[in-house]
C-alpha cells in the first residue's frame, strides 16, 4: 500500500493529484505542516526533514514534490506519458521545467511570500523580500507564458507531471492574487478542470488535514 502523507499545501497537492491521475490506491495521512505532527518522533524516523509531503512505497521513503510525482509517473504510468522516458530530449526539457517551477516560481518567490506574510509570527515582517518576491514571480512567470503560447503543454504533446508542477503552483498564484494573463489563465483553468486534480483538491484541503 502506499501512503502520502501531508495535506493543505500546493507541494502536497502534487503528490495527490499524481496518485489519482494514476488511479493509484493509496493511504492519504492528511497531517499538516504547521501543527506539530512533522515533527513528532515517529514522522521524523519517516522523513528526518520534518517536512512534507512524503511518500511510502515499500522499502522506499521518498520526499520532495518533483521527485515523489517523477518516480509515481516512472514507476506506475504507461512508459513516456506522465513523464517522458529516460534519455530522450524532452526527459532533459521535462527536468528543466520542473527545476524552473521548483525554484523561480516556488522557492524564490511564492513561498518567500507565506513566509513572510502569512507565517510572519515565525520569520518575521519582511516587506522588501515580499515585494521582491513578487516582482521576480511576475518576471519569471513570463517564461511559462511565451511556451504556452505557443505550445498547449510544457513538454511534447500531451499533460506531464510538469504540467502537474505549473497549474499547481499556478493556482497558489491566484489564490495569493496575482493575475495571470490570458494564456496562463487559460492553461491553469484547462488543468484544474482534470477530474483527478478535482479529486486531489477536495481531499487535500479536506478538514482531516489540519492547517
Amino acid at each position: 500500500m502506499l501512503t502520502i502523507f501531508g495535506g493543505t499545501t500546493s507541494r502536497t497537492l502534487h503528490a495527490h493529484w499524481m496518485c489519482h491521475e494514476l488511479g493509484l490506491n493509496y493511504k492519504a495521512e492528511l497531517i499538516g505542516p504547521r501543527t506539530g505532527e512533522t515533527h513528532t518522533e515517529a514522522f521524523l524516523e519517516i522523513n528526518p526533514k520534518g517536512k512534507i509531503p512524503v511518500l511510502v512505497d515499500g522499502d522506499l521513503v521518498l520526499s520532495e514534490a518533483a521527485a515523489i510525482i517523477t518516480y509515481l509517473a516512472d514507476t506506475y504510468a504507461e512508459p513516456g506519458t506522465l513523464v517522458p522516458t529516460y534519455g530522450c530530449h524532452d526527459r532533459a526539457r521535462y527536468n528543466q521545467w520542473l527545476s524552473f517551477i521548483q525554484m523561480e516560481l516556488d522557492a524564490h518567490t511564492l513561498y518567500v511570500i507565506r513566509k513572510h506574510r502569512d507565517l510572519q509570527h515565525l520569520y518575521g515582517k519582511a516587506p522588501t523580500a515580499i515585494k521582491a518576491a513578487i516582482a521576480g514571480f511576475n518576471k519569471q512567470v513570463v517564461v511559462a507564458s511565451e511556451h504556452l503560447r505557443q505550445n498547449e503543454y510544457l513538454v511534447g504533446s500531451n499533460f506531464t507531471g510538469a504540467d502537474l508542477m505549473l497549474a499547481g503552483i499556478l493556482q497558489w498564484a491566484k489564490d495569493y492574487g496575482f493575475e495571470l494573463n490570458a494564456t496562463l489563465t487559460a492553461y491553469t483553468n484547462s488543468q484544474c478542470q482534470r477530474p483527478a486534480f478535482i479529486l486531489a483538491k477536495k481531499l487535500n484541503e479536506s478538514t482531516a488535514a489540519a492547517t
